[in-house]
């Protein structure tokens, strides 16, 4: 599962809310004196707002029947969206005698429970059944040497359920039917399910459990004109009498049940192979022609695992579908993955972007998370942490080095921001609600972690205990002392130690290092300045570099003190002394520097973090006509984000100290061979006001590259020029989400009532994270044109707000609305929308909002 949107929530809640919380310190316990009686007191600190919470402990299921294969027949009923099903679940006893059997089964019409005699022979089961869970009367014991064969006729109602989610996986209804009665236009008529966590119960019965395997059959009945896709081989495809048709798939090797899925559309299906395998593309139509470039990459990956692993890829086919409205980023069904639809792209989009981090995540899961499962959601990093760090591993032999530390300094900015407000162990059993092991914990932090793991063992033993935990516990649930001991069994030591700081423990390092020189010795004295009462003094393996006439000289050294100084030999004063200089340490350090060492790791270290964290920190240290001459350096950086860094710190200096920069500036607006920084040379000369750069805008408008175009329009707009409106109405009819929402930022302000019709015709057609934002501007446009007060804008939102399946665009209309919350109208509409909202993320947020 690749949670794209986890990042959306706190930037959401910031825009939409000014209400919050602040960060709580903690604070020492201080002695009091009583008023009163004049005793003394202990007055206790509260704990930061970060500890750990003591939840209820969750334990993975109690196993008392053991799913063997479940067999499903299944049709629809798209007006109504149901799912009418037959259900054959082949069980046995997991060890005990039982003589009656409890199946997951959510918001289900139960119409009959039956025994299997044999073929044509059956006997029917009493049950009973609360809408959640079917309990069923087996008519005898069964012993663990015997197994049985239900057939189950139901009817499935998904959309009756009451609607869970968490940041991650934003709805659990299980089955989702998209423009089910073919109303909304430009949309296309969907069957998709989305089983993680616990949610495919909600369309067959199960045992719906992580620590549950077994092997499938799926029929599947719709009209004609649709594909399906589903787990396993497809089998064949049978032409009913009434005009559908029914497709057989088969899983032959046992997966765990929230890996089942089935999408049906009207697909494209673009071949590819790796090895002997099949490897199918499914997207709309009208992406046909770039789905080998979104997807291409997928067979280089399959062999670059196969082969870092030593474990060839386990299913009999690998497909992946992209479905409308998804409520994740992807999700890594078994043998079948399913993606969000921002990943088809046309050519000019494929310029700025692609989605191999995704892909990739999604098809380490295949090995990490379906051929090795967690046993419990507690563990749930042992699918996770694994998909995350294959993003790196992945960009790092296709990218380079460089490409892939700017993508891990990303994880660890993401853990580090969630941090703030939460510090949980990676393996967690006590939590409040399963949905919140889907964090940046689970996934970013789990997989930088993984990375200081490989770094301690080298890469030769990291892959050979890679290997060892996946043989040996193939088709099997898994818990996290598994892959401690595959670890220990592969390189002979005791890891106790490390998995217990980092897996089984909350918080990170924070280390303050200071250093000094004399009498041929270097020395270093490192602080742990976490708070040890919720956090551990850390055994911290690490490297030291130090420079000395500009040679590189490489330490390797262990904290495992509170408070340690470290001597290491130096022939002379060094030039740069580089903490952690393998820059792989989850946690923060503060390590003060002189501006000239500062300047010489800029130049001199290879690291990317070490070279992008220098140039930030020499904003604050050297002088405004230093910075320009390190800038001039910096622009012509080989790597992108070093150049976009150093156009973000060039656009902080005064107007006269920028006339120096601006032609290098200008002539990476016009040729820097990445368009994202080209986007923001052309931002930045804007921002600087040289209107003189008019006709460079117009061109950056035509470019090739739609983050350049959108840079361009804006920039345009800002110079106002008489033909601006001209020249903006020309790309009105565009439906690229970049350049959509830099006019939508233009017409917010200068738009006018004339521009209430166009931002309604975007709002119908703007999907996910693109709507969310052009609602934000919808709401400035509205708060400026009182005109676009209107029932037909309000019935939107209102609509939107109540209705919309990404709880993050739901919240952005429910803003939207309160720029209008002086009318008793809109005050009452706003009050009927928070009574019926039942997700728990957006009722905190508007429980702050006086109505």
């Amino acid at each position: 599962m690749n949670h794209r949107f986890l990042s959306i929530v706190g930037l959401a809640a910031a825009m939409a809310f000014t209400g919050g919380c602040s960060v709580n310190k903690q604070t020492k316990a201080t002695a009091a004196v009583e008023p009163v009686t004049g005793k003394p007191t202990l007055e206790v600190a509260e704990p930061p707002v970060w500890a750990p919470k003591n939840h209820a402990f969750n334990p993975s299921r109690t196993r008392l029947h053991d799913l063997l294969h479940t067999k499903l027949r299944v049709s629809f009923d798209w007006d109504k969206q149901y799912l009418h099903g037959l259900a054959e679940l082949t069980l046995k006893p997991y060890f005990y005698p039982q003589n009656q059997l409890v199946l997951d089964a959510k918001g289900f019409d139960i119409h009959s429970v039956n025994l299997m005699m044999n073929d044509s022979e059956a006997k029917e089961l009493q049950y009973t059944y609360d809408g959640m869970k079917l309990t069923i009367d087996l008519g005898k014991s069964y012993t663990r040497n015997d197994s049985y064969t239900l057939k189950i006729d139901y009817t499935a109602k998904p959309n009756e359920l009451a609607v869970g989610g968490s940041d991650a996986i934003t709805q659990d209804k299980g089955l989702y039917f998209i423009n089910p009665k073919g109303e909304e236009p430009n949309k296309p008529r969907q069957i998709w399910t989305q089983g993680e966590t616990e949610a495919n119960s909600a369309w067959f019965p199960t045992i719906d459990s992580p620590n549950e395997r077994m092997t499938q059959e799926i029929y599947i009945t719709v009209d004609q004109k649709y594909t399906t896709l589903s787990n396993g081989t497809f089998i064949y495809s049978r032409k009913n009498a009434n005009g559908t048709k029914t497709d057989y798939w088969k899983m032959e090797q046992p997966h765990a049940p929230y890996l089942t899925m089935m999408a049906i559309g009207e697909y494209a299906v673009v071949k590819d192979k790796w090895r002997d395998l099949e490897v199918d593309y499914y997207v709309e139509p009208a992406y046909e022609k770039t789905a080998m470039k979104i997807f291409g990459n997928t067979p280089e990956m399959l062999e670059f695992f196969t082969k870092k692993l030593g474990v060839d890829y386990p299913w009999a086919k690998y497909s992946q579908v992209v479905v409308r409205d998804f409520v994740s980023g992807a999700m890594e069904n078994t043998s079948a993955s399913t993606f969000m639809e921002d990943l088809q792209l046309n050519e000019r989009e494929l310029l700025d972007k692609n989605w191999d981090g995704i892909i990739a995540h999604e098809l380490f899961h295949q090995w990490f998370g379906n051929y090795v499962t967690t046993e419990s959601w507690a563990n749930l990093p042992l699918n996770e942490a694994f998909a995350n760090y294959s993003e790196y591993l992945w960009t790092e032999h296709k990218y380079g080095a460089d490409e892939a530390a700017f993508h891990h300094l990303g994880e660890l900015e993401q853990y580090l921001d969630e941090s703030e407000s939460k510090r949980e162990p990676l393996i967690r059993y006590r939590y409040a609600d399963r949905e919140d092991m889907f964090d940046s914990h689970s996934y970013a932090k789990g997989g930088r972690v993984l990375h200081m793991l490989r770094k301690y063992v080298g890469d030769e033993a990291f892959f050979a205990s890679l290997n060892r935990y996946l043989t040996q516990n193939k088709f099997s649930d898994v818990e996290v002392a598994e892959l401690r001991m595959a670890f220990e069994d592969t390189t002979g030591e005791d890891l106790m130690w490390f998995f217990d700081q980092w897996f089984m423990r909350a918080g990170h390092p924070e280390l303050k290092v200071s250093h000094t020189y004399q009498d041929g010795a270097l020395k270093l004295q490192v602080w742990q300045q976490q708070d040890t009462l919720y956090q551990p003094v850390y055994r911290l393996p690490l490297k030291v570099a130090i420079w000395e006439n500009g040679k590189k000289k490489e330490h390797a050294i262990e904290i495992t003190k509170a408070n340690q100084v470290i001597t290491l030999p130096a022939s002379t004063e060094p030039q740069l002394v580089l903490f952690d200089s393998e820059q792989q340490l989850l946690g923060t350090i503060e390590h003060a520097k002189t501006a000239e060492e500062l300047v010489f790791q800029f130049e001199s270290a290879e690291a990317l973090a070490a070279r992008l964290q220098a140039l930030e920190e020499l904003e604050k240290e050297l002088s405004q006509q230093e910075m320009v001459t390190l800038l001039q350096g910096a622009l012509k950086d080989n790597f992108w984000a070093i150049r976009n860094l150093a156009l973000d710190v060039a656009g902080r200096l005064p107007a006269k100290h920028a006339e120096s920069l601006e032609p290098l500036v200008k002539r990476i607006a016009e040729s820097d061979r990445k368009g994202e920084v080209r986007a923001g040379a052309i931002m930045l000369l804007s921002e600087w006001g040289d209107d003189e750069y008019s006709a460079l805008y117009k061109s950056a408008m035509q470019d090739s590259s739609y983050k350049v175009a959108a840079a361009g329009i804006l920039s345009y707009a800002m110079t106002e020029a008489p033909d601006v409106t001209k020249q903006l109405a020309t790309f009105e009819k565009e439906t690229n989400e970049e350049i959509v929402l830099a006019l939508a930022s233009y017409y917010a302000v200068k738009g006018g009532p004339g521009k209430y019709d166009w931002f309604m015709k975007q709002m119908k057609s703007a999907k996910g994270t693109g709507l969310y934002y052009l609602l934000q501007s919808y709401g400035a446009y509205m708060a400026v044109n009182p005109e676009a007060y209107r029932p037909e804008a309000i019935n939107m939102l209102s609509e939107l707000a109540q209705n919309h399946s990404l709880y993050f665009v739901r919240m952005a209309a429910f803003q939207t609305l309160m720029v209008h919350s002086e009318r008793p109208e809109i005050v009452e509409l706003l009050k009927e929308i928070r009574a019926n909202e039942q997700d728990k993320r957006l009722l905190e947020l508007y429980n702050q909002v006086s109505l």
